[in-house]
């Protein structure tokens, strides 16, 4: 799995992702077992991100289901969730506070 998580990275980040952060999920009752976030540095930066993990990771996994809105992409691998945005979008929904609260084992609580 650290493997997985370490190609989905490295190939955000050698095409300029921003703000990379990895959020382990396992055992905290949600759907996946990691989930990714990642800045770009705009809508058109948010789409060749998404065109790079897919030439960059496949055929080695499995994208079963791809939601694409410009500024927020949702990249689903089954057990990794990707969430690429525009910065803007990023401090708007704020994934951050909430994946921390599940990883931290405080989904219920203000952070």
């Amino acid at each position: 799995m650290q493997n997985r998580i370490d190609n989905i990275t490295n190939s955000l980040d050698k095409n300029k992702a921003e703000g990379i952060e990895v959020f382990d999920l396992r055992n905290k009752n949600y759907f996946v077992e990691y989930a990714i976030i990642a800045s770009s540095l705009g809508i058109k930066h948010t789409g060749a991100l998404l065109n790079h993990l897919k030439d960059d990771l496949k055929p080695g996994e499995t994208f079963n289901n791809i939601d694409e809105s410009g500024d927020w992409i949702v990249v689903d691998l089954g057990d990794i969730l990707i969430h690429i945005m525009t910065p803007e979008y990023r401090v708007k929904y704020d994934m951050e506070t909430f994946l921390a609260g599940l990883a931290s084992g405080k989904e219920g609580e203000a952070l």
